[in-house]
């Protein structure tokens, strides 16, 4: 089972970097596995610490993927790094096992703290559907247009039916990233 999750990541000068993350578990350990080449990746690797943050604010999952990367964080309690304020819970985690691949290394994390903020009351069909549009966004350069098209026709229903303000935002920011990427694909194919 993969959990979508927004991992946050800090450099070695100390920048924090948030990126929307699908993790698994693995043995009592948080298995996370990250294409090359990757800010989240040299961030893991250098520091050996981050934080998985899970959130209902379906912006930050589209806004990351979009250029709105701006959330509002606050320091971690035992790793050094940041925690997404809109976290509902987050985990601190510590890198125990790294298996080097040159496309998709596999990174092994143990967590060392977690706490809960605020209840989580379940996500909504737009929701859902926004994150899954992050997942095909983040997948562009991999998937044909068609199959975009055809996912974006279906998920639009839940978007119609039951978003809210939040995930209408959000929803917009990525159909934006859809539509320019579709642009320069049809550019590249004239020349």
């Amino acid at each position: 089972m993969i959990y979508e999750s927004i991992l946050t990541s800090v450099s070695s000068d100390g920048i924090p970097h948030i990126a929307p993350f699908g993790v698994r578990e693995h043995q009592g350990l948080i298995f996370i596995a990250p294409f090359r080449p990757s800010t989240t990746l040299d961030n893991l690797l250098a520091t050996r610490q981050a934080v998985l943050n899970f959130t209902d604010d379906v912006r930050v999952f589209a806004g990351s993927l979009t250029g709105h990367r701006d959330w509002p964080l606050r320091p971690a309690t035992q790793v050094n790094g940041q925690v997404l304020i809109s976290a509902l819970t987050h985990q601190e985690l510590e890198l125990v096992e790294v298996r080097d691949d040159e496309v998709r290394p596999e990174l092994y994390f143990r967590i060392v703290h977690e706490e809960m903020h605020t209840p989580f009351r379940g996500f909504n069909r737009a929701q859902a559907a926004v994150i899954e549009l992050a997942v095909l966004v983040s997948r562009l350069h991999m998937l044909p247009i068609e199959k975009i098209d055809a996912e974006l026709e279906y998920l639009s229903i839940a978007i119609d039916k039951t978003a809210g303000e939040k995930e209408l935002q959000a929803w917009q920011w990525l159909i934006d990233k859809v539509e320019n990427h579709k642009a320069m694909m049809a550019g590249s194919n004239l020349a």
